[in-house]
């Protein structure tokens, strides 16, 4: 079968013409088609009828598809204001909003996210190292963020892949040190020393605060009416925040749904615990502290017992759950102290042990019998 264009003049060819018994045996014929003349060519009437089809045919184009692309950061901040923020407690957005502001949408300026690949995430975390180093802990709230966006967009179908999940990627950085707890002469010093607290709210804070493995935003949003004194125990459901180190915001939930508790009150503090309305503030009374407020508070308290250096809140934690874990080494009681999901955050973040000589060989010795 053949097939020739030609225009209304054209005549046989001299070959054509030279090979007329061939030309005699096959259907050869000139058909119009806008306008345009074509020379058909076939063994059989079958094959011409496939040959006209053809040239009837619409002519196939391909078909280039226009792909909106999706800004990364544009994409990102959707994210965390639609489905994160509103589903989180007001501390953990305010952790994922600074790795969005300060480091990832940075990283990824200009990018669409459909583009960005592994080499483009491990170069965000080496820029981190670049910059200024970072503990790889700073890192690892990147790359928890990072990976919740990215997940989204796959769920979305907008990627196919997260790129969080390539094999390649590295996180390395120095250790983080976490939270210097207090020593227990320290501790021992800021106890003997509370009666020498002029204000009877401070008094009832550092109380509080200094005895029990109680986050800031957990002792700070503590009513009267969460202090149980007859039974003993402190409920805690209230939180309050500062997110822009001033004015105080007041959340009826914790942390997370672990971290609301209950937990045991000391007794001999009973006689700091002056009491107020239940709906009132233990620090602060018909509202929560300022920023401010809670920083004038603790140089106040430092200067009445002369402790020699501010009282700094976020220590008392770390202090309270590593000598728990020291005297009862009940890792299932300090992480329901805690208020963790896991024994392995408390573990590793909170409890630091105070022992330098673990006797471990007495330990195994007696086991065999030595």
């Amino acid at each position: 079968m053949h097939l020739d264009n030609c225009t209304e003049q054209e005549e046989e060819t001299p070959f054509a013409q030279q090979n007329s018994d061939m030309a005699k045996s096959r259907i050869r014929r000139r058909i119009m088609i806008n306008g345009v003349a074509h020379w058909a060519t076939a063994a059989t009437e079958q094959e011409y009828a496939e040959c006209v089809a053809r040239l009837l045919a619409p002519q196939q184009t391909p078909i280039v598809e226009n792909i909106r692309k999706h800004d990364f950061a544009t994409y990102a901040w959707n994210w965390f204001k639609v489905f994160s923020k509103p589903n989180v407690s007001k501390t953990t957005a305010i952790t994922y909003e600074r790795q969005l502001r300060y480091y990832i949408c940075p990283a990824f300026k200009g990018q669409a996210i459909e583009d960005i690949t592994p080499t483009d995430v491990q170069q965000m975390f080496n820029l981190m190292d670049a910059q200024r180093k970072k503990a790889k802990s700073t890192k690892e709230k990147c790359k928890i963020v990072l990976n919740m966006v990215f997940q989204h967009a796959v769920e979305e179908e907008i990627i196919h892949k997260n790129p969080l999940t390539s094999k390649t990627i590295r996180i390395k950085g120095e250790p983080s040190h976490g939270t210097e707890p207090y020593t227990v002469e320290q501790m021992q010093y800021i106890v003997r020393h509370i009666q020498d607290i002029k204000k009877p709210m401070d008094r009832a804070y550092i109380a509080l605060h200094s005895l029990h493995p109680l986050r800031p935003e957990e002792v700070l949003g503590l009513k009267w009416e969460d202090i149980d004194l007859a039974a003993g125990v402190i409920h805690v459901r209230n939180t309050v925040i500062h997110p822009d180190r001033n004015q105080p915001c007041f959340e009826a939930k914790t942390k997370t749904e672990k971290s609301r508790r209950t937990i045991q009150l000391v007794s001999q503090i009973k006689a700091y615990l002056v009491g107020g309305d239940p709906d009132e503030f233990v620090v602060g009374g018909k509202s929560p502290m300022s920023y401010q407020q809670v920083r004038k508070m603790r140089i106040r308290i430092s200067k009445d017992i002369a402790f020699g250096e501010i009282i700094t809140p976020r220590r008392f934690r770390a202090t309270v759950l590593t000598d728990i874990y020291d005297r009862t080494k009940d890792v299932k009681l300090v992480q329901s102290a805690a208020g963790h999901t896991t024994a392995a955050m408390t573990m590793k973040y909170y409890v630091k042990g105070r022992e330098t000589n673990q006797a471990t060989a007495d330990a195994i010795a007696t086991a065999y019998g030595l």
